[in-house]
Parts: structure tokens; C-alpha cells; sequence
């Protein structure tokens, strides 16, 4: 059958070569230049799995949609006629980021596809993948007075997106029905995963196991992040009494590696929303977790003012090894603070994948593109995550990260 995506960032575009090994897949975008590389067999996104994916068929891409293993196939489009035309499933996959002004989620983007799927194509079944607030597929029924919308959930890591598809943790769907149960059936047999546990649930049940789930893994961040706080003030070795703690299967070795903060793409919203769901409800963890992030920063700006460096090196504005977002990222927070609470430190970036639109953003600071050059230039270098080309200057290198892991 024809299934199309709206949205090519790590849900949409994992959930489309997904399913284009046994369906029909159109992928619909509003940036020209991400339609024109899944056309030539590139991937946008840093994702190994899926350029892999686009790679196996890159010889299909340039004239044809990819010819899967199986009798799929995918292509990628900038017309919504084309790619919502006798589509059966329409999944939206389109970003909704925090609004601090209004303390919810801006939907606008997933309003003005629905939109454009009532005009075009209004007998599909609209399937919901975009984080949104508890309680949005229930008021998008009543004020289009429409039922073919259903919300289901994704847990997706960058740079593992495509992994975390093909081999699932849980399948949720926000409606007890038919049709739900059979979507599920699509997405199961895509994967490569057997035996996949499938929840059927109300939609606002689906929207809060979401924003849940982020917010208990920010909690969990800032847990580890306060201990580290606590054990370098206090001179102590952090790693020791998070192996010590982990030991406890309740608690378990992971997940547990300090951090600038948690940031990305969704820690951050999805906490902020939870938060303000939790308007009329009495609670004190929830708005901790996104005060305790704000104070982490705090610290460690503090810890590296204390090492008096006269040029600040930073190493990479990616959150994470393997990623290419920078978005909400701990140490684009940890810049701002620097620069606005030390004058005297001068800051110089290593950031490969800087492109010229994000160059504007960085224009007062130093971009150094040359590896040895920034180290020769830089008298403490901070990095969220330590890489192996910065062994050789760990001396002057300050981090958190004890396990080498993302």
C-alpha cells in the first residue's frame, strides 16, 4: 500500500526506509535540498543505518523510487498532491518545539498538514508521530471534526534511529481499535525484531507515556549529573560511587555517565511540557528536573571560570558522539553563560559540521576548522564527551565524562 511521510528529520525518515521494505513510501519535505539528497541516496541526517539503507539502492534513487529487497519502495518529494494522493496512512512527523511565551508545545506544524490532508486526501488514516501535548489528538478531533487521527509514539535515539525501528523496546499506539491494531501489524512487520510488545491505549495515555519517558531519563541525567556536582566539590571520585551504586540491579550500570546537562532534541521540550501539564496537579519532581539541569550548567561554567583560562577551547557543539544536532545542546548553553558572566575569557570553536547558515549564529567567536590548531590555540578545552583525537591533550581538557559513553 502507499504510506506517506511528512517530515525527513531521524522519526520521519527512520519511520519511511522502515516501511518502504514492503510498502509504497513517500517522503514529503519542504527543504528542496533534503528531497534532492534522499534522491541521490544521501542521507541528511547522521545516522549510519539509514545512509546505509539510501546506499543499497543508490543506483535506483537517481532515476527511480528504491527498489527494496521486497516489493517497496521509496522517494521523496516537495508535492503534497503527489504524496498524499491514494495514500492509505499519512504519518506526520514534523517538529514541535517548546514555546517558553505560551508554556506548550507550538503544533502548528502538525495543524497545517492535517489541513492539508483534509483538503487533499481526507479518507487516510492520519498516523501522529510528532512529540505533542497530553490531551492534542483529542482537541484536533473535536475542533476538525474528524476521526481518522491517531497518536503513536516514538523512542528513537539520534544516530540510532533507524536501529531503534527495526528493533523496537515497545509499539504504542493511542486507540483500542481495529484500524490501530492493524497499523501496528504494518510497523511490527517492517522490523526485524520478533515478538514485539504492542500497546493499545487511549490517545492521551499514549501523548503522557511520551513526555513520562523522556522526563524520567532527564531525571535520571540529572541524578548522576548532581552526584558529579557533589563528588567535585567534595574531591571525590565520581566514577567510583556510581559503580558502587550500579552494582544494585535496581539501579543498573547505565545511562548513569555525567554530562555538561542533558539537551537535544527532546529532553529539554519534553520536560518543559510535562511540567506545565502538571499545572493543576500537586508535584515538586517534575519541575526539579528542569531546575536541576539549569543549576548544572551554572556549576560547571563556575568549575572552568575557576581554571582561569585565558582562551576556552570548545570541542564540538554536538550533544553526543555520532550526531549532528546541536539543538539545545548543554554546551551551547555553557558559550552563552561564559561569555556573558566571564568578558575576560576569549571562547574559539571546533565544530566540523558548522555550516554557512549556522556560521551567522557563531559570528563573535573564532571558528578554528583545523584540529591541532585549536589545541595549540586553546588554553583548557571543554568537551561533553571525550573523543580519542583529544588523548593526546586530556592534561588541559575538562569533562564529565567517565565512561566514554554517549
Amino acid at each position: 500500500m502507499k504510506i506517506a511521510v511528512v517530515g525527513t528529520g531521524y522519526v520521519g525518515l527512520s519511520n519511511a526506509l522502515l516501511l518502504s521494505s514492503k510498502n509504497e513510501v513517500v517522503a514529503l519535505d519542504i527543504n528542496a535540498n533534503r528531497v534532492d539528497l534522499l534522491n541521490k541516496g544521501l542521507s541528511p541526517i547522521e545516522d549510519k543505518d539509514i545512509q546505509k539503507s539510501l546506499l543499497k539502492h543508490k543506483d535506483n534513487l537517481t532515476l527511480n523510487p528504491i527498489k527494496s529487497l521486497s516489493n517497496g519502495s521509496f522517494s521523496a518529494t516537495l508535492n503534497k498532491e503527489k504524496a498524499f494522493t491514494n495514500a492509505a496512512y499519512i504519518i506526520i512527523a514534523t517538529p514541535t518545539n517548546y514555546d517558553e511565551n505560551t508554556n506548550i508545545f507550538d503544533t502548528s506544524s502538525v495543524e497545517l498538514v492535517i489541513e492539508d490532508i483534509l483538503r487533499i486526501n481526507k479518507n487516510s488514516l492520519i498516523i501522529v508521530k510528532s512529540t505533542i501535548p497530553v490531551g492534542f489528538t483529542e482537541s484536533i478531533k473535536k475542533r476538525y471534526k474528524i476521526k481518522n487521527i491517531i497518536f503513536s509514539p516514538e523512542f528513537l535515539r539520534e544516530g540510532y534511529a533507524l536501529y531503534d525501528n527495526l528493533y523496537p523496546s515497545r509499539i504504542i499506539i493511542g486507540e483500542e481499535s481495529k484500524r490501530a491494531k492493524e497499523f501496528t501489524n504494518i510497523l511490527a512487520n517492517s522490523a526485524e525484531k520478533k515478538d514485539i510488545k504492542i500497546l493499545m491505549m487511549k490517545s492521551s495515555e499514549a501523548e503522557a507515556v511520551k513526555l513520562f519517558s523522556n522526563s524520567y531519563l532527564a531525571m535520571r541525567i540529572a541524578f548522576f549529573n548532581e552526584l558529579d556536582s557533589y563528588a567535585e566539590m567534595y574531591n571525590l571520585k565520581s566514577q567510583n560511587i556510581i559503580e558502587g551504586m550500579g552494582c544494585d540491579e535496581r539501579i543498573g550500570m547505565y545511562y548513569n555517565n555525567p554530562s555538561f546537562g542533558y539537551g537535544g532534541y527532546c529532553l529539554p521540550k519534553d520536560t518543559k511540557q510535562l511540567k506545565a501539564n502538571f499545572k493543576n496537579v500537586p508535584n515538586a519532581l517534575i519541575g526539579a528536573i528542569v531546575d536541576s539541569n539549569k543549576i548544572r550548567k551554572e556549576f560547571i561554567v563556575d568549575q572552568i571560570a575557576k581554571k582561569d583560562p585565558k582562551v576556552l577551547g570548545i570541542y564540538r557543539l554536538i550533544m553526543k558522539n555520532g550526531s549532528d544536532n546541536f539543538r539545545e545542546s548543554a554546551t551551547m548553553d555553557i558559550i552563552k553563560q561564559i561569555t556573558s558572566k566571564y568578558t575576560n575569557i576569549e571562547v574559539i570553536i571546533f565544530e566540523p559540521i558548522l555550516s554557512k547558515r549556522h556560521l551567522k549564529k557563531f559570528k563573535d567567536f573564532r571558528i578554528i576548522e583545523d584540529l591541532k590548531e585549536f589545541k595549540m590555540n586553546s588554553d583548557l578545552i571543554i568537551a561533553n564527551r571525550l573523543a580519542e583525537e583529544l588523548i593526546d591533550v586530556k592534561n588541559k581538557t575538562y569533562t564529565r565524562d567517565l565512561f566514554n559513553l554517549n
